[in-house]
């Protein structure tokens, strides 16, 4: 029953508008406000101030183009920079999300990031192995690109690790030098901005030949590129190469190769092949026997310790050091052993590197050195020598190609 009094009507279940809008007015001509509650759906658009509450039932909400009020969140929808640009307004405190750059702030002057949508590519990309942590990472030469940014990173940087000396074959003192690992270089407070970073992972030096002789080489830089971050890069050197008899000295490097008879070994923490100081990555190559009877050389310097000296036996390599930045613990940049010769009363034991690291073995009597862990900078083995009157040496080992990880928060 509809009930029209002086002052109201009740009992309508609807009012139809014959035009695009109902308004309401008083004698005077004025619109009028209505003042009372209005229970049930209103379809349409409603112009003017709201006063008081606006309740939805269970399950209701409140649209507003793209933004939708429900009890339990805010869909402020999404635009990007360009519409931000083009058409929102920008009322000290607005609110958007914009599908560029992630949540922003309008402070009145310009817009703020409130969260960046943090976007990275690179290398091989892994988020299950280390919880809560996307981790990069870089077994050849890439980029490591960032949108979104800035973002703080953890880093580790492998050179490639230095090749064995090789074994001389006509003396029993002719033993080759282990081979120097990769420098190893960490950290955990590196922050990118939005840009690109150019990555270099250095290869492993080359094992010397015994025959004919070719001299070893050393390993090969690995570089992250961070201009921008406040530091032009952060490099880890190349492992020194192992010595050989005659002449060829253990080099200088992240780790240094081990020594040949009666030869210098390399120092670590040098830029390589130079004597140039450089940061913390690595140790020093051990001293070769000269007192015999094996004549063993030294091993090549690891990232956790110096090459063994090659007395009374087969000398180890310096032992590498552990990073758990994948969500394992890896042993990386290990030296490689110093190979040994047979000699009077000596049984030739078996063949080793550095305990728990990735450096070759040293060879021995003919055999060759081991190679180097590929993708861990491990320092190539040592090759050893039968001496006369057999006469016959074995190659180097190769140093193993360096590696470059970075890892991240993911919330």
């Amino acid at each position: 029953m509809t009930v029209i009094r002086s002052n109201s009507i009740s009992g309508i279940n609807s009012i139809t508008a014959q035009s695009a809008s109902l308004n309401f007015y008083d004698t005077s001509g004025n619109t009028l406000s209505i003042g009372a509650s209005v229970t049930g759906n209103v379809t349409g658009n409603v112009t003017g101030n709201v006063t008081g509450d606006v309740t939805t039932g269970v399950g209701g909400s409140i649209t507003v183009g793209n933004t939708i009020i429900t009890s339990t969140s805010i869909g402020i929808g999404t635009t990007t920079t360009a519409g931000r640009n083009a058409g929102v307004g920008t009322v000290t405190g607005a609110l958007i999300y914009n599908t560029d750059t992630g949540l922003q702030m309008f402070n009145g002057v310009s817009w703020l990031t409130v969260k960046s949508q943090l976007v990275a590519t690179g290398g091989t990309k892994d988020i299950d192995s280390r919880t809560g942590y996307a981790v990069h990472t870089f077994n050849g030469d890439d980029s490591f690109v960032v949108s979104g940014g800035p973002v703080t990173v953890e880093y580790l940087v492998v050179a490639g690790g230095g090749g064995g000396g090789a074994g001389t074959e006509a003396s029993f003192v002719g033993n080759g030098g282990g081979g120097g690992a990769g420098g190893m270089r960490t950290g955990s407070s590196l922050v990118l901005g939005s840009g690109t970073y150019p990555i270099t992972v250095g290869g492993g030096g080359v094992g010397a030949e015994a025959t004919p002789p070719v001299a070893s080489t050393s390993g090969v830089p690995s570089v992250i590129n961070a201009p921008g971050s406040g530091i032009s890069s952060i490099t880890s050197q190349g492992g020194g190469a192992g010595g050989s008899y005659p002449g060829a000295p253990g080099k200088n490097g992240g780790s240094g190769g081990g020594s040949a008879y009666a030869g210098d070994p390399g120092l670590g923490n040098r830029v390589t092949d130079t004597t140039d100081p450089a940061p913390t990555q690595g140790n020093d190559g051990g001293n070769d026997d000269t007192g015999g009877p094996a004549y063993g050389a030294g091993g090549g310097g690891g990232a956790g310790g110096v090459g063994g000296d090659g007395a009374p036996g087969p000398s180890a390599g310096g032992a590498g050091s552990p990073s758990s930045i994948t969500g394992s613990s890896v042993n990386y940049a290990g030296g490689g052993g110093g190979g040994i010769g047979y000699g009077p009363n000596f049984t030739p034991p078996v063949p080793q590197g550095g305990a728990g690291n990735p450096g070759g073995y040293g060879g021995i009597n003919s055999t060759p050195g081991g190679n180097g862990t590929a993708n861990a900078g491990g320092g190539g083995g040592g090759g050893g020598n039968d001496g006369p009157p057999l006469g016959f040496g074995g190659d180097g080992g190769a140093g193993g190609k360096g590696v470059v990880i970075i890892a991240y928060p993911t919330a």
